[in-house]
């Protein structure tokens, strides 16, 4: 359980969720991780229930300042940047293409894609000097397949799949690995909006992705952290622009079960 010992590694979005279980998962592998968000109080509650391997940093994402405060704050503080997983992100606006509001669009495409070329921008100019480093970006089924997701959530994951892939053609050259992992829909704030239109319902919300699961069972955040912690390991060092999908065989073509498919 040392796959990350000795590394450094910044969370974004990390105040509950799925930013919290990365961080849990890294401080477990042995990285110190600093996990920031814009809610503070939240940052504090997930840093106590990690442990001493874990800081706080307030940072909204959405101000390329805060973000390349935080990636100081990394390097200043452990004299090293290993790992940055752009993980912020918000559900935004819901309902037909017809009744999108253009500045609730502009908010969420600048926390998801704004927000992880900002994170991509400062954490490679650290990681250039010190000749390595990991880049995450969390990305969605949804930005592989219409329909499973808001429109402009789903253009922004779109977006972020697409800037890994060219973000990491560069990159390579200077021994910096940049990837995407493409969460399919698990147990978060988040989904539960999506599915019962509350935050907090989720005991509904997890009777839906049972009854929608080909496995029969609901995805945690705890089940998607794996992924993180493979691809920031040095076991994936040939793993390079590219999207890893975890979504239990559900949502993407051609990784698609059906519901209905008789278990033999």
């Amino acid at each position: 359980m040392e796959r990350l010992l000795g590394k450094t590694a910044i969370v974004t979005g990390a105040a509950q969720g799925l930013g919290a279980a990365i961080a849990a998962r890294f401080c477990a592998e042995g990285a110190s991780v600093i996990i920031a968000d814009v809610n503070e109080q939240g940052l504090t509650a997930i840093a106590e229930s990690i442990g001493p391997l874990c800081a706080t940093f307030p940072c909204d994402v959405r101000s390329e300042d805060s973000v390349s405060d935080l990636v100081d704050f990394a390097r200043d503080s452990f004299g090293q940047l290993d790992i940055m997983v752009n993980n912020a992100g918000i559900l935004g606006p819901v309902g037909s293409i017809t009744d999108v509001e253009i500045d609730a669009a502009l908010e969420a495409i600048r926390i998801h894609l704004i927000g992880t070329i900002a994170g991509i921008k400062h954490a490679s100019r650290v990681m250039r000097a010190q000749g390595h480093g990991v880049i995450l970006n969390t990305a969605s089924t949804a930005g592989l397949r219409g329909g499973l997701g808001p429109h402009v959530y789903t253009a922004a994951k779109h977006a972020i799949v697409g800037l890994t892939e060219s973000a990491a053609t560069e990159l390579v050259h200077y021994n910096i690995r940049v990837n995407a992992i493409a969460p399919g829909g698990h147990l978060t704030p988040l989904v539960a909006r999506v599915l019962t239109g509350r935050d907090d319902d989720f005991k509904a919300a997890e009777k839906m992705m049972i009854e929608r699961s080909p496995q029969g069972r609901a995805a945690k955040p705890e089940d998607i952290a794996g992924a993180y912690v493979y691809l920031a390991s040095d076991e994936a060092w040939f793993a390079n622009g590219a999207c890893l999908v975890v979504d239990g065989a559900r949502e993407v073509p051609g990784n698609l079960a059906s519901m209905n498919t008789t278990k033999s």
